[in-house]
């Protein structure tokens, strides 16, 4: 079968790794971003540029949307020259963005009325995945169309799982990202405890690694922290984002979550003190200010 068209919009930390994984798959490109750099970079791989959302949907059968918030991706999809003034019957239109799910369902809704298809597909593995093409990817709306995105899905990632109907994908990120969340909170109290009774945290990362209390967040991140290295994989804006999202939906669905409005208050704090380009796990230096203690290795 001849490979579609797709069209790819938003080129940042993640979103410019995945475009080149398709390139390299050899499927033809169409690339938009605000930050015309990325755009010049894969248009030099072999890329098309195009210079509106509208006009990349005129010029793919698939169209891909990495973006920051539920904002950006409402105005890509349905604002002026958006997508769905481009649109043709028949599109499929993968939004790989984190968003809330009552947008994706929204968009979902108004592009299908121009005879598109939508699937939300967020995606988890952060920049290290991306550049691998090891994303997990949770991806919610109908059996058919999942199944006709999965080969493409399979060359940015290598868990791809249809949660459900369209919303669903969002929904399981945003458990994916409440679970990430406390996963970093937990390291970094273990890391800090340690290191203020005078253990080095390298030591505490070793032992806990080899242990029950081992999580992915601290194989990958904690030989980071205790170096002081919180240069973005993901950055803590965006994981303050993701929570604010988790909020509303846990407030609108009538679900308390203790640990995770613990995990959002830390965040915010992050945020507030100017720290949000650090990568997530820079929550640390936050808990570091409280305990008057930095933790970081001796050796």
């Amino acid at each position: 079968m001849e490979k579609p068209n797709i069209g790819f919009i938003g080129l940042g930390i993640m979103g410019r790794h995945m475009a080149k994984h398709l390139l390299t798959a050899g499927y033809a490109l169409v690339v938009h971003d605000l930050n015309r750099k990325p755009v010049e970079e894969l248009a030099a791989a072999g890329a098309q540029e195009a210079f509106s959302a509208g006009q990349v949907a005129q010029k793919s059968q698939v169209v891909i949307t990495m973006l920051p918030d539920s904002p950006d991706v409402e105005s890509v999809a349905l604002g002026p020259d958006g997508l769905i003034d481009g649109v043709s019957a028949g599109l499929i239109h993968a939004d790989m963005s984190t968003i809330a799910p009552s947008t994706a369902i929204k968009v979902a809704k108004a592009l299908a009325g121009k005879g598109a298809r939508c699937l939300d597909a967020p995606v988890s593995g952060g920049e290290v995945g991306a550049a691998n093409a090891a994303l997990s990817i949770m991806v919610g709306g109908d059996q058919a169309t999942f199944d006709e995105m999965l080969p493409i899905f399979k060359v940015m990632g290598k868990t791809v799982t249809l949660c459900g109907p369209n919303g669903a994908g969002q929904t399981v990120k945003a458990c994916n990202q409440i679970q990430v969340a406390l996963n970093i909170l937990g390291m970094a109290e273990a890391l800090l405890l340690g290191a203020k009774a005078g253990v080095d945290p390298a030591v505490v990362h070793q032992v806990l690694s080899a242990g029950y209390a081992q999580s992915r967040v601290s194989d990958v991140r904690a030989p980071r922290a205790i170096r002081g290295d919180f240069h973005p994989g993901f950055k803590a804006k965006f994981h303050l984002k993701d929570l604010n999202i988790i909020m509303k939906t846990g407030s609108d669905l009538g679900v308390p979550l203790p640990a995770t409005s613990l995990a959002h208050e830390l965040f915010t704090a992050m945020a507030a003190t100017g720290r949000g380009d650090l990568d997530h796990t820079g929550v640390l230096t936050v808990l570091e200010d409280l305990a008057g203690i930095k933790a970081r290795t001796k050796t």
